[in-house]
C-alpha cells in the first residue's frame, strides 16, 4: 500500500513537473513571439553632426527628456525596478548605428530588432530628425563611464501577462500617441511649447497630455490644470517642482528639478502658453457644465 502511494506521488509530481515545463515553454514563446512581431522602423539616415553647437543642443535635449533619469547621472546604465537594465548610453552611442539607437529611442524596437518592454518611446516618437541627431552626436561624444550591469531579462510574471495578451511591448502603443495638431497655429508660442510637451510630459502626463495612458495610476494630473497657474506660479513649479501652495510633489517635484529647471526662459514661457491653451479649450468642450 505505502509503494502505491508513493508511486502515485511520484507520478503526480512528475505530470505536474510536465504541465509547470509546458507552460513556461508556452508563455516563453508567445512572449518573444510578440516581441518579435514589430516591423523594422525606416533606416535614420538624418546627418550626425560633431560641432559643438550640435553637441551642446544634444546635452540639453538629454538634461530635458530625461535620459538621467534612468540610465544614470553620468549615463551609465541602471538597474531600473529590479528587472529592466538601462543601458551605458554613451558607450551604446558608439557602438550601436545611429539608425538602432534611433529606432530604441523613438520607435522602441531594441538591437536585433526586438521590441523594447520599458523604454518610453511614447515620449520621443514625435522627437524631430535633427533633435535626434544631436542627442546621438552629444552621447558619442562625452566620455564613457563605465559601471558593472546585470544582464537583462524579462521577469516571468510580465512575460506571462504578454502571453495572455494583457500586456504589451513599447511599439504596440505609439500609435496612440497624437501627433502634434498645432503646427500650423498663428502664435509661435503655441507651436514651439506643444512640441516640448509633446516630447517632454507625456512621458508621466499622458499620450495627450490629459492623463490618458493605458497604463494610468492616476499619480499625474490631466495638464489642462495649468489654466490655473499664473505665468510666475508655473515658472516656480519648473524651476522648483512646488506648486501652487508650495507642498512637496511625489514625482513632480523631483523630476523638475533634475530636468525641467534645465529649461530656458524661453521654453518654459512657450509650454506654459500651449498648456494655459490646452486648458482653455478642455473648458471651451466641457462646455457649460464643466465651468460649474
Amino acid at each position: 500500500m505505502t509503494h502505491t502511494v508513493l508511486r502515485w506521488i511520484g507520478g503526480a509530481v512528475a505530470g505536474a513537473g510536465i504541465v509547470v515545463a509546458a507552460l513556461a515553454a508556452w508563455t516563453y514563446t508567445a512572449s518573444e513571439r510578440h516581441l518579435r512581431s514589430f516591423p523594422a522602423p525606416p533606416p535614420f539616415t538624418h546627418p550626425i553632426a560633431t560641432d559643438s553647437g550640435a553637441v551642446s543642443r544634444g546635452e540639453h535635449l538629454v538634461r530635458t527628456r530625461g535620459c538621467r533619469g534612468c540610465h544614470g547621472d553620468q549615463l551609465q546604465g541602471e538597474l531600473m525596478w529590479g528587472m529592466a537594465v538601462a543601458p551605458n548610453l554613451a558607450e551604446y552611442a558608439r557602438r550601436e548605428t545611429p539608425a538602432t539607437l534611433e529606432a530604441a529611442l523613438r520607435h522602441g524596437i531594441g538591437a536585433g530588432g526586438r521590441a523594447l518592454y520599458s523604454m518610453p518611446s511614447y515620449n520621443f516618437v514625435r522627437l524631430r530628425d535633427r533633435d535626434v541627431a544631436d542627442m546621438i552626436a552629444y552621447l558619442r561624444a562625452i566620455p564613457v563611464v563605465h559601471a558593472e550591469l546585470p544582464r537583462a531579462s524579462l521577469p516571468w510574471t510580465v512575460r506571462w501577462e504578454i502571453a495572455r495578451g494583457l500586456d504589451a511591448a513599447m511599439p504596440r502603443y505609439l500609435d496612440q500617441v497624437p501627433p502634434l495638431r498645432r503646427t500650423e497655429d498663428p502664435d509661435p508660442a503655441i507651436v514651439r511649447g506643444e512640441y516640448i510637451a509633446m516630447t517632454s510630459c507625456n512621458e508621466c502626463h499622458g499620450f495627450g497630455l490629459r492623463a490618458d495612458t493605458p497604463w494610468d495610476d492616476g499619480s499625474a494630473p490631466d495638464l489642462a490644470i495649468v489654466s490655473g497657474y499664473s505665468p510666475r506660479a508655473f515658472t516656480t513649479l519648473m524651476r522648483t517642482g512646488l506648486p501652487i501652495g508650495g507642498r512637496e510633489l511625489a514625482l513632480m517635484s523631483g523630476v523638475a528639478r533634475t530636468r525641467f529647471a534645465y529649461f530656458t526662459d524661453g521654453e518654459i514661457a512657450d509650454l506654459y502658453a500651449f498648456l494655459r491653451d490646452l486648458g482653455r479649450r478642455a473648458m471651451a468642450d466641457a462646455g457649460p457644465a464643466g465651468k460649474n
